[in-house]
């Protein structure tokens, strides 16, 4: 029976094996920042609808309609599946051998965001009490100006935690990479694996990265909020 070093060296050394695990970091990574902007920015978007067909800020035929397709966008994405989405937009939306893994992963993930996004950035805004926005139609600001200069600004302060703690949930949704044979961290120790069929290091090793990003991400999380606490004051 191989001893621990045997192990390591056969999962991680031979071969250069351990760059299977570092690609695949850096992967995760990329996929997760780029469909995290992407996500933020669709959110937002959405939130803003959303929340003044609410508020009736907008009579508009054009915005309801718009915030009824809001509507099933966010029904739609929130009830099925990542993983189903992901093989939809892979195999059915981009059928092409040629397009690219990583840009299919980052707008899977960030459509798949923006729907949660949405609806923290939605809230957010709800929770701005009336007078905020009554004090902006009285200092002459149209609907639009007292969004973006008084609302959005004190949402963003209080969800800024929530979606602080979104990114480390698509941190770990991006694991399924895989599944369109995009190398991540997790498709990095399955490669390893299924070379030297021993599940244990390459499998463990994945997780306690997994582990490790997401304790120093929630650490921060933390630190935010008591942060944001403190100014309150």
């Amino acid at each position: 029976m191989q001893g621990f070093k045997e192990d390591f060296y056969l999962n991680f050394i031979k071969d250069d094996r351990w760059r299977y695990i570092a690609d695949g970091l850096g992967t995760t990574f990329s996929v997760t920042f780029f469909a995290a902007v992407f996500g933020i920015f669709l959110g937002f978007l959405i939130a803003l609808v959303r929340s003044t067909v609410d508020k009736g800020g907008s009579k508009s035929v054009f915005l309801k309609v718009l915030d009824g397709i809001c509507k099933v966008y966010l029904t739609v994405i929130r009830g099925t599946p990542a993983m189903i989405q992901l093989l939809i937009m892979y195999y059915i939306v981009f059928s092409s051998p040629n397009v690219s893994k990583q840009v299919v992963a980052i707008l899977t993930f960030g459509l798949n965001s923006a729907a949660y996004v949405a609806e923290i950035f939605r809230s957010g805004i709800m929770s701005i009490d009336q007078g905020q926005f009554e004090a902006g139609r009285s200092l002459g600001f149209s609907y639009a100006q007292t969004m973006l200069y008084i609302i959005t600004p004190q949402a963003f302060k209080n969800v800024l935690p929530a979606l602080a703690n979104e990114f480390i949930t698509l941190l770990k949704e991006t694991s399924i990479c895989g599944y369109i044979a995009l190398t991540d961290i997790t498709h990095g120790a399955n490669t390893i694996r299924s070379q030297t069929y021993e599940p244990y290091l390459p499998l463990l090793g994945a997780a306690l990265i997994y582990l490790i990003i997401v304790c120093v991400l929630t650490a921060g999380v933390s630190r935010l909020e008591r942060r944001l606490r403190t100014d309150a004051r």
